[in-house]
């Protein structure tokens, strides 16, 4: 069994642990935001964790309306400049805390007067020691290079972190999150099936949209790291406005179909491109794609938020995308490579 495959099946103990004791800096975070609440929140990240900031993006524009913005570290690192509001807050995230562009970023924001916050593995990494709050992970020691079980817990992070600047998220609802992720764990029988009929795949389009986004670029990366199959993700919205034209007979097409807002759409997409030809997946709720019309169903419990007026797939992201991050870990395996050594990678990248 590959480690990737290990650290997936790891996922609910982490997510567990997590639901059940927050950050320890929340509660001071918390009273901060209680006093002075940001303006505008700057998500700097790369790679896996730059998925989970777009999640994040999502999350605090959907349950907090605070305008959220992804940073291009390049801008401070390479240019000079830093041209964000003071009373902006600063979330860098890296799994290890060693990201060099990262790290530079957050520096600059250090400078500029920034509230610096840091979601990352390791507590003794340079990011944690610079960031005015860190909420840790703890994840454990993620072996394989491709990322999977620190991918889930800082968008876990991130809940906690909304919950600090007020959102009505419940522990309760993070609790239930974790709960799903074991049941999604234990799709992994059943998605062998898929893997075995995509084992010769060699492209591939990912649809995500909404709070599913950063998934669909997730899986899409999961895909280039592991299978060395060219995947690219798309918000559903940006695909239906150009590259749906390359899908033909037998293209592969892979969904996010959660419940709430972006279900009806991303539906109607998928009905267009199956009837093109493609070669559908959809990953959504239990009971939810009686509707939709595809090829191959993977269906995962996903849990509703207690409070009401939350839409129903802010809790959706995490246990949709492990059977994702299972599919990218058996095709690897069915294809003859090894998921956990992607040619050319190496766990920490330092780039500027």
């Amino acid at each position: 069994m590959s480690l990737m495959l290990d650290e997936i099946r790891q996922q609910p103990g982490v997510l567990d642990r997590l639901s059940r004791r927050p950050p320890d800096s929340l509660a001071h975070l918390g009273r901060r935001f209680a006093r002075r609440r940001p303006a505008i929140a700057v998500i700097v990240a790369r790679g896996t964790s730059d998925n989970a900031a777009l999640f994040g993006r999502y999350l605090f524009e959907v349950a907090l309306e605070i305008p959220t913005m992804l940073a291009a570290p390049s801008v401070a690192n390479l240019y000079g400049r830093f041209a964000l509001p003071r009373d902006a807050l600063i979330i860098g995230i890296s799994q290890s805390g060693e990201s060099t562009d990262i790290n530079g970023f957050m520096e600059a924001a250090k400078r500029h007067g920034a509230l610096c916050v840091a979601i990352t593995n390791h507590a003794g990494s340079p990011l944690a020691a610079m960031a005015d709050e860190v909420l840790l992970t703890e994840a454990g020691v993620e072996r394989s290079v491709a990322a999977t079980k620190t991918y889930t817990a800082q968008m876990m992070a991130l809940y906690w972190l909304a919950v600090a600047l007020g959102a009505p998220i419940t522990e309760s609802d993070l609790r239930a999150v974790a709960r799903a992720s074991e049941s999604a764990v234990e799709l992994e029988s059943g998605i062998a099936a898929v893997v075995e009929h995509h084992r010769e795949i060699a492209q591939a389009a990912v649809i995500g949209r909404g709070v599913n986004y950063g998934n669909g670029l997730e899986l899409a990366l999961k895909l280039m790291e592991t299978s060395y199959v060219v995947a690219c993700g798309y918000a559903g919205a940006d695909f239906a406005h150009g590259p749906i034209a390359m899908v033909g007979t037998g293209f592969p097409v892979f969904a996010f179909c959660p419940p709430g807002p972006t279900s009806g759409q991303t539906s109607a997409l998928l009905d267009r491109v199956r009837q093109a030809g493609a070669d559908t997946v959809a990953i959504g709720a239990r009971g939810g794609l009686d509707g939709v019309k595809t090829r191959h169903t993977i269906e995962v419990e996903v849990p509703s938020a207690d409070t009401p007026g939350l839409p129903s797939d802010i809790l959706s992201p995490i246990p949709l995308v492990i059977p994702g991050q299972t599919f990218a870990a058996r095709l690897a395996e069915a294809k003859g490579l090894d998921p956990d050594r992607p040619r050319s990678l190496t766990k920490v990248t330092r780039t500027l």
